[in-house]
C-alpha cells in the first residue's frame, strides 16, 4: 500500500515520506533510483517487466535500457546489494526484474530518529537529497581559474582536498562516490571542491601544476571562511593536502591520508626498470585516454577496483569521462607521476591518520609506510581491502569510517 513502510534487513522504505532508512538513519537514494526500489518491493510478489518499470518510474518520458540499468544499480547500492549478488533485487534474463529479500509491512508509523539525521548523502524527511541541499559556489584562484566548491551537513567542518574524478554534483550518483559523501558528512559539515581542469572547476586553464593544485585549496580555504579545521587528502590529494599543512600549520588541526602517496611513479623509480615500467604506465594511460579506448579505460577502473564486476568498472569508466576532457586526464596523470612532497613531510605538525589498503593495486601500500615514517606524528593503520577507492560493500569500509570518527574526536 502506498502508505506503508516495508522492513527488510536493517532497512525500512516509507512510502509515505517517499525515504529509505537504514537502522533508523534516512539513506540518499537518486530520487529515480528509489521510485523504482519502491515499485519492485510494492509488486515483489511477480517479476517486474521492464516495460512497467520505464513507464512508472519515467512516465511518459522518454529514456533508453541505459537509464534502467543506471537506477537499478543504484538502487541496489542503496540496499547493500550488487548485480553479482542480487540477494534482494533479482534480473530475470528477458522479463524484468523481482524483489525477492523477505519484507515485512509495518503500517505507516515511521521508526523512531526518521529524519533526524543531519548528515549528507542521506534523503531527508522533506524528501531532499545531499545534492538537492548541498550549495556549489564559485571562487578564483590567483591565475582566474574558476573553482567550484560547496558544503553539506553541520556540525564541525572537515575539509577533502580536491583529488582527480571528482564532480560536485554528478558523485551523488555514482557508486563510484555517493557512500563517500553520506558517511564524511555524517555530523559534519563536509567541505569539498573540484580540481582546476575537473568536474565543475575550470577545464581549460592557464597553469596546470602541483603547485597550483595547493594554491587552488588555499583559495577555497579562504572563500568558505574557515580558521582551523581537520584536513582529508584522497590519493593523490594527500600530498596537496601534506604541502598545504606544511604551509599553514596553524590552520590544520588534524590530517587525514587516504591511499596517498609522496612521491609519484616516476620520482620513486629507483632502478632503470621500475623508471622504464612507469613510462610505459604513462603511454599507455596516454593513448588510453586520448582515443578514449574502452579496454584500457576497463582496465584502468579495475586498479581502482580490483574485485569490482564489469558493471561498477564501466559505471566508473561513465563516470570518470563525465569529470574531464582526454586531454586534460593525460595531463593529471603526467603531473602525478611527478609529485614529490618527502622533502617536506616531515615539516607536518599537527597529529595525522594514514589508511591504507592494504593490497592497493594502485597506489602500493609502500607509500603509506613511507608518508607514516616521514611525517612525525603519524598513525598508519591498514585495511584488508584490495580496492584504492573502498566500495560501500567490503567490511575495510565501515572500519575505515570508524577510524575517521575516533580519530576526529578525540
Amino acid at each position: 500500500m502506498k502508505g506503508d513502510t516495508y522492513r527488510f534487513g536493517e532497512f525500512e522504505l516509507d512510502m509515505a515520506r517517499h525515504q529509505l532508512r537504514r537502522a533508523g538513519e534516512p539513506v540518499h537514494v537518486e530520487p529515480r533510483a528509489l521510485d523504482l526500489l519502491c515499485h519492485l518491493v510494492e509488486h515483489r510478489d511477480r517479476v517486474v517487466p521492464k516495460g512497467e518499470l520505464l513507464d512508472e518510474v519515467w512516465g511518459d518520458r522518454f529514456v533508453s535500457e541505459a537509464a534502467l540499468t543506471t537506477a537499478l544499480r543504484t538502487a541496489r547500492l542503496a540496499v547493500g546489494d550488487t548485480g553479482s549478488r542480487q540477494q534482494l533485487i533479482r534480473t530475470v534474463h528477458r522479463r524484468g526484474c523481482q524483489f525477492v529479500a523477505p519484507v515485512t509491512a509495518v503500517g505507516d508509523t515511521p521508526s523512531a530518529g526518521a529524519g533526524q539525521g543531519t548528515g549528507a548523502g542521506k534523503t531527508t524527511a522533506d524528501g531532499l537529497s545531499g545534492a538537492d541541499r548541498q550549495t556549489i559556489r564559485f571562487c578564483r584562484a590567483g591565475d582566474g581559474t574558476r573553482i567550484a566548491y560547496a558544503a553539506v551537513g553541520s556540525g564541525p567542518p572537515l575539509l577533502k582536498a580536491a583529488n582527480w574524478m571528482s564532480h560536485l554534483d554528478l558523485e551523488w550518483t555514482t557508486p563510484v562516490w555517493s557512500h563517500w559523501l553520506g558517511g564524511l558528512a555524517r555530523n559534519r559539515r563536509l567541505i569539498r571542491y573540484d580540481e582546476r581542469g575537473c568536474g565543475l572547476s575550470d577545464w581549460v586553464v592557464p597553469g596546470f601544476t602541483f603547485d597550483d593544485w595547493v594554491d587552488d585549496l588555499e583559495t577555497v580555504v579562504e572563500a568558505v571562511g574557515i580558521d582551523r579545521f581537520p584536513l582529508l587528502g584522497v590519493s593523490q590529494g594527500g600530498a596537496v593536502a601534506v604541502a598545504y599543512a606544511v604551509r599553514h600549520p596553524e590552520r590544520v588541526s588534524r590530517l587525514i591520508l587516504a591511499g596517498a602517496y609522496a612521491r609519484g611513479r616516476q620520482v620513486r623509480a629507483r632502478s632503470e626498470t621500475e623508471g622504464a615500467a612507469a613510462a610505459l604506465d604513462l603511454d599507455v594511460a596516454r593513448v588510453g585516454w586520448m582515443h578514449q579506448d574502452p579496454k584500457f579505460l576497463r582496465v584502468f577502473a579495475s586498479q581502482f577496483l580490483p574485485d569490482g564486476t564489469p558493471e561498477d568498472w564501466d559505471e566508473f569508466t561513465a563516470f570518470q569521462r563525465q569529470t574531464t576532457s582526454p586531454s586534460n586526464g593525460v595531463r593529471f596523470l603526467e603531473e602525478f607521476a611527478r609529485i614529490d612532497v618527502s622533502d617536506i613531510a616531515h615539516r607536518v605538525a599537527c597529529p595525522t591518520l594514514i589508511l591504507h589498503s592494504r593490497d592497493d593495486e594502485r597506489v602500493p601500500v609502500s607509500q603509506a609506510n613511507e608518508l607514516a615514517a616521514l611525517i612525525p606524528d603519524s598513525r598508519l593503520v591498514l585495511l584488508k581491502s584490495r580496492s584504492h577507492l573502498l566500495t560501500a560493500f567490503e567490511p575495510a569500509w565501515d572500519e575505515f569510517l570508524s577510524h575517521i570518527d575516533a580519530f576526529l574526536t578525540e
